[in-house]
């Protein structure tokens, strides 16, 4: 019997007993409801005996915890406060460069600019400049403005015939079913306001994603919601019909997402109502499984055949695919495949290791693919490694808070940033980290209809709509001071990395490819070796 165990049984027996005698003598043993209002104190004493010993016999006979078996009763206090550590090391202990992802500083910037309220910073930065791996730029004195036209982006290479003017931050994917209804209106109309694009996720288009105007990017994902067949294959007529919509402006084909790469998903019948099963055109109450493969392609070859056939049917509208890079030769071998067969994505969405708004694996989301701008990086040099990189956009979908990680991005090789969490944020998000739990106190990550009731439309739609703007108004500031007039004037070498006490570019640190070498010269040793294994005909 441990101390613990000992004491238990100790207070039990001479708490409950006591108390009850207690109470009993002040009633002169007539216990009535009367009676016993007459001497609130000795009730409450004896109630408490009775709960501690009724919590103290279920922990050492029942309970499956060994702590609650060795610590009735007191170890209670151990879950109690590790339940709430999270709150208490947020609000209370933890610094304003600490927290991750996104620590209290990229916090209350995305707060700030939401609300559309002073953003800047007193007193100097908090942040440790000769850190390791810390980014930066370097100004010029002959500083610029950027004119606002700047801030948008034509996507549509030479086989699509709608091309779409996109802003250079826009919200990145998010489904409903992920977020709640209210979220995703919220989202969508803060899109309209501000002229931006919304990702509908590839939980497909939502009567929310349509409430509001706003522009929409539609994904497709390997369970080809909202334009499948009820076994699962894609179904034409159900996408064209869709696709059609003027509100529909580009089509995206997700491959890989950066929370969970390589990794399929399964949609509970339990969660499958009859709103959802219209939405992605499933069976109500039926659990849906989403493959880590598209059914419809197993090639880079089949992959473009796909991006085609998806372009004929809307259209014509900008249609590409998303990644998170893995395999370098993977994707090199998509690469050939477009050099093979003449067909060119209009762009490429390229999501960072580092990304995620729900609940994925942790070894998923810790272990798996490349971060967000050394991928950026690459995609961007072996496009123009092979001669393709004028015909094609690259979005950037890695964790982005402000316009100094849209400036890093777009440095490297993007030409639009897209945000996840940072939409979030602005909606009203405090990082609670119960996206998996439905439970979401914020009513943004749930499927609740009583805590989706807690965002409200039409003020948190102007506060995305603020907190883009902001951010894109900070980046052109940014690229101001850098003495440039046009973001596409920025380059990987503008983009300083603080490694082994010496500040490298990007160029330095990684390895540059000139205009078509993959083709015509040479290859260096950093991308001959997967250059050589890539084949248009199989992954």
């Amino acid at each position: 019997m441990t101390p613990a165990v000992r004491f238990f049984w100790i207070v039990s027996l001479v708490w409950l007993p006591l108390s009850c005698w207690l109470l009993m003598s002040a009633t002169d043993w007539n216990v009535t409801p009367a009676e016993l209002s007459e001497h609130p104190a000795l009730l409450t004493l004896f109630l408490l005996a009775v709960v501690y010993v009724a919590i103290g016999m279920r922990d050492l006979y029942s309970s499956e915890s060994n702590l609650r078996r060795n610590y009735p009763v007191l170890a209670n206090l151990r879950y109690l406060f590790e339940s709430i550590r999270p709150e208490i090391r947020q609000y209370f202990i933890a610094s304003n460069l600490e927290e991750a992802p996104f620590n209290r500083e990229a916090r209350d910037l995305i707060y700030r600019r939401a609300k559309n309220v002073n953003d800047t910073l007193p007193f100097g930065t908090e942040q440790n400049l000769m850190e390791q791996g810390y980014l930066m730029v370097f100004h010029s004195i002959r500083a610029t403005e950027v004119p606002p036209e700047k801030s948008r982006v034509l996507f549509g290479g030479p086989q699509c015939t709608k091309p779409y003017s996109a802003s250079l931050l826009n919200i990145s994917a998010m489904s409903f079913g992920a977020l709640s209804g209210n979220a995703i209106s919220a989202l969508n109309k803060g899109a309209a306001i501000g002229k931006f694009a919304h990702n509908t996720g590839e939980g497909s288009i939502s009567t929310y994603h349509r409430q509001h105007g706003g522009d929409l990017i539609w994904q497709i994902g390997t369970g080809y919601f909202g334009c499948r067949n009820l076994d699962g294959t894609f179904n034409d007529t159900a996408f064209a019909g869709n696709a059609s919509d003027e509100q529909v402006k580009m089509i995206e084909i997700k491959l890989s997402q950066g929370a969970k790469p390589s990794h399929g998903g399964v949609l509970p019948g339990a969660k499958v109502t009859k709103e959802i099963a219209l939405i992605r055109l499933v069976e109500v109450g039926k659990t849906v499984n989403s493959p880590a493969n598209h059914p419809e392609f197993d090639s880079p070859v089949g992959l473009l055949n796909f991006v085609q056939r998806l372009r004929d049917l809307s259209g014509g509208k900008p249609t590409g695919f998303k990644l998170c890079i893995g395999k370098k030769s993977e994707f090199m071998s998509i690469v050939k495949g477009m050099l093979s067969t003449g067909i060119l994505p209009d762009f490429i969405t390229v999501d960072g290791a580092e990304g995620g708004t729900g609940a994925a694996p942790v070894e998923f989301s810790n272990r798996l693919g490349l971060p967000c701008l050394e991928a950026t990086y690459f995609v961007d040099q072996v496009l123009r490694g092979a001669g393709l990189r004028q015909h094609i956009r690259i979005i950037s979908a890695g964790k982005t808070a402000s316009g100094f990680d849209m400036l890093s991005k777009i440095a490297v090789g993007a030409d639009t940033v897209n945000a996840a969490r940072s939409m979030m944020l602005a909606l009203g998000c405090v990082q609670s980290k119960v996206c998996n739990t439905n439970k979401c106190p914020t009513g943004i990550a749930t499927q609740d209809p009583v805590r989706g009731r807690a965002v409200d439309i039409e003020d948190k739609s102007k506060r995305v709509a603020h907190y883009q703007h902001g951010t894109v108004h900070a980046f052109l500031e940014l690229c101001g001071a850098m003495g440039y007039d046009d973001p596409t004037d920025l380059k990987a070498s503008d983009l300083f990395q603080r490694v082994d006490m010496e500040l490298k570019h990007f160029d330095q640190i990684y390895t540059l490819l000139r205009e078509g070498q993959l083709l015509h010269e040479s290859i260096p040793e950093p991308y001959a070796e997967d250059w050589q294994r890539a084949s248009a005909e199989r992954f």
